[in-house]
């Protein structure tokens, strides 16, 4: 999607388990808490956001997975862009089971080598314990993708980010794809979406 749409794909995930990794004061802060599951602070994850969309690789428009995901972030971040005559354009709800998502999430693993993603049950590599693409021999699971805190980052999800969808509907700007179909589909509905936008 980001060279198709000429746009910077942001993973608030990716860019926290960095903070963790790299020990900065945002990764020293929400480290704890993200093992548990729970959620960074609102005003944290904020801050990180904008500060990032501001660098030049993002001039041309981001992709925001991951992000919002309270009522709090998506005020607070609509509040940012409206200071800086922006706003966003679309947002797309992954519609899926809560059950399946579990099995789909703690599934998955990748190479520790190259990064190429890998699953369980959905796509594990040609030859038992060999990536595909690099040969590399050791694989690695994110600590937070086991059933158990899947389980309650999906509570999280109802009781704190479900209400996001009544914010956005308002604004004209959700749309939803069916995130439990196969992965050719679902990049086709994701497309057509953001070509209608």
């Amino acid at each position: 999607m980001e060279e198709k749409f000429g746009l910077k794909a942001l993973s608030t995930g990716e860019m926290l388990r960095t903070a963790v990794e790299e020990k900065t004061k945002i990764g020293i802060r929400v480290e704890e808490r993200m093992a548990s599951g729970d959620l960074v602070p609102d005003d944290l994850i904020v801050a990180m956001v904008a500060e990032r969309i501001e660098e030049l690789d993002c001039a041309s428009g981001v992709i925001l997975d991951g992000f919002p995901r309270t009522l709090s972030q998506a005020r607070m971040f609509d509040e940012y862009l409206a200071e800086r005559g922006m706003a966003l354009n679309l947002v797309i709800l992954f519609e899926a089971d809560d059950e399946a998502m579990v099995k789909r999430i703690s599934g998955r693993f990748s190479c520790a080598r190259c990064g190429e993603g890998y699953h369980d049950v959905n796509k594990p590599p040609d030859r038992e314990g060999v990536c595909d693409i690099c040969g590399g021999r050791r694989f690695r699971r994110r600590a937070d993708d086991n059933p158990e805190t899947v389980r309650h980052r999906l509570e999280d999800y109802h009781v704190q980010t479900e209400p996001l969808l009544l914010f956005f509907r308002e604004k004209g700007v959700l749309e939803s794809v069916d995130a439990m179909a196969d992965i050719e589909q679902l990049e086709l509905e994701m497309e057509s979406v953001m070509e209608a936008t």
